[in-house]
C-alpha cells in the first residue's frame, strides 16, 4: 500500500514538474520583446469577388518578437491555390515569400501586397467566412478566419 501511494505521489510530482517546465518555456518564447518571432494576424478581409474563379484577400501580420520571420505559403479549402503578390509601380508580381520584420508588420492591402485566391471552389458571398492557413519559415502555422465584405468595402485601417 505504501509503495502504491509513493508511486502515485512520484507520478504527480513528475507531472507537475513537466507542466511547470512547459509553462516556463512558453512564457519565454511568447513574451513581448522576445528574441523569437511572435506573430498575430488582424484586419483580414476579402472583398466579395466579381469573378467566379478568382478573389483577392488582405490582412496584416504583426510580429512583436525580436526576430524576423517569413510567410512562405497560404492555403485554404476554399481555393485550389493561393498566390502571394507584391505591387511595385503599378505592376503586380507573384512572389514565393514575404518577410515579416522583427517588431514590425507585413501589410496586405488594396493596391499593394495582396493574396490571390485562384480556382475558387465556389464564389464567396458577402457575409461568408474563408478559413486560411498561413505557413511561416520559423513559426508554426496560423489559422485565420477571413470575412467576405462587400465588393466596395474600404476598411477604416486604410487597407
Amino acid at each position: 500500500m505504501k509503495l502504491a501511494k509513493h508511486l502515485v505521489l512520484t507520478g504527480i510530482a513528475i507531472t507537475g514538474a513537466l507542466a511547470l517546465a512547459g509553462c516556463g518555456s512558453s512564457n519565454v518564447s511568447g513574451s513581448s520583446g522576445s528574441s523569437l518571432p511572435e506573430l498575430s494576424v488582424g484586419a483580414s478581409y476579402m472583398p466579395q469577388p466579381v469573378s467566379t474563379d478568382m478573389a483577392a484577400g488582405f490582412l496584416t501580420i504583426t510580429n512583436k518578437g525580436g526576430t524576423k520571420d517569413e510567410l512562405t505559403s497560404v492555403t485554404s479549402d476554399s481555393a485550389g491555390e493561393i498566390t502571394m503578390h507584391e505591387t511595385n509601380g503599378g505592376a503586380m508580381e507573384q512572389v514565393s515569400s514575404f518577410e515579416v520584420p522583427a517588431h514590425g508588420q507585413l501589410v496586405f492591402k488594396s493596391g499593394g501586397n495582396h493574396l490571390m485566391f485562384e480556382k475558387l471552389k465556389r464564389r464567396p458571398a458577402q457575409g461568408d467566412t474563408i478559413t486560411l492557413k498561413l505557413k511561416f519559415a520559423e513559426s508554426g502555422p496560423l489559422t485565420v478566419e477571413m470575412p467576405v465584405k462587400s465588393a466596395t468595402y474600404n476598411p477604416s485601417t486604410g487597407h
